[in-house]
């Protein structure tokens, strides 16, 4: 069970460096938009970028959430 918590909790991780780099990689293009102007390109990026992102974080997130609070149940019923 420790391995398998420990491998999702490894998947988490990955999840949230992709997901939050998606997002900045979306922040970038659109300061770039915004001060060269947009291009068809830029926007596919820009939304592209938000929803693969979004699509990756929120399970990361979520599952986040769901380790720790398994760890704190693990050390309420271990006292």
């Amino acid at each position: 069970m420790l391995a398998r918590r420990r491998r999702i909790a490894g998947l988490v991780q990955t999840g949230k460096r992709i997901g939050y780099g998606l997002f900045l990689v979306a922040i970038v293009v659109f300061v770039l938009g915004m001060a060269a102007g947009f291009t068809t390109t830029m926007t596919t990026t820009i939304v592209a970028s938000l929803l693969v992102g979004s699509v990756i974080l929120a399970p990361a997130i979520v599952f986040g959430y769901g380790l720790r609070a398994a760890e704190r149940e693990e050390r309420a019923a271990a006292d």
